[in-house]
């Protein structure tokens, strides 16, 4: 099941995934019940592929809804007790830079001058990989220190750059596993890919980002 910006969809079951899909997409912020949005989902063993689903949809709503993808898998993190520490680690992946497309530059209204860095870094908690992310951002809108931490650091880019109050708007979202695959997902799977820009406070673009969130975000830790 795919979602973009002009609402295309797919299967029939990733219904209320598109309707909170749809609404990030045009801008807005989707609307969870507090059920939804604060209450652990458990997988049941009388029906694993459907607490799959349900796990899935869960937390792709709380990443369409939230500013920060780092809080939202740091508190997921901590809820299913994947690990003491639930604060996230980005390991740098190396590899040829991605180049931005034209229609990237646009959107995060470049000079024809102005330089862009990018980083591709796995995000992990506790030795699991939760996600794996390219990041374009404009270092010219960032402050020097902030600069410096994701060059040296392995801090998540959401927590370098919380102090500037970003807000994140949603390009696309995109289903990369169905329950109407044989298997179930492994910790290595890839689940859902996410494709969204951030701005400042002052609605100043300065960072977009593509996520794949992995088959390690259903584990459950000891508690």
């Amino acid at each position: 099941m795919d979602v973009d910006a002009d609402g295309a969809m797919g299967t029939e079951s990733g219904k209320r995934i598109v309707v909170l899909a749809l609404a990030a997409a045009v801008g807005g912020a989707a609307t969870l019940t507090p059920a939804r949005a604060n209450e652990p989902v458990a997988i049941h063993p009388s029906e694993p592929r459907a607490g799959t689903e349900r796990l899935i949809e869960t937390l792709s709503a709380r990443l369409l809804a939230a500013h920060s993808a780092t809080a939202v898998l740091e508190a997921w993190c901590a809820e299913r007790g994947l690990a003491i520490d639930p604060r996230l680690t980005a390991v740098r992946v190396s590899g040829p830079e991605k180049m931005l497309s034209d229609l990237q530059r646009e959107r995060l209204a470049l000079r024809p001058d102005e330089p862009v860095r990018y980083r591709r870094v796995r995000l992990t908690c506790g030795g699991h990989v939760l996600s794996e992310a390219d990041n374009w951002y404009v270092p010219s809108r960032l402050t020097a220190e902030m600069n410096t931490m994701l060059e040296t650091t392995e801090a998540p880019f959401g927590r370098v750059v919380h102090p500037l109050a970003p807000t994140r708007r949603n390009l696309s979202l995109k289903m990369l596993w169905t329950p109407e695959e044989l298997e179930p997902p492994g910790p290595e799977k890839k689940l859902f890919f996410v494709e969204a820009v951030l701005s400042t406070a002052a609605g100043i673009p300065f960072c977009e980002v593509a996520e794949t969130y992995t088959g390690a975000v259903l584990a459950r830790g000891e508690r």
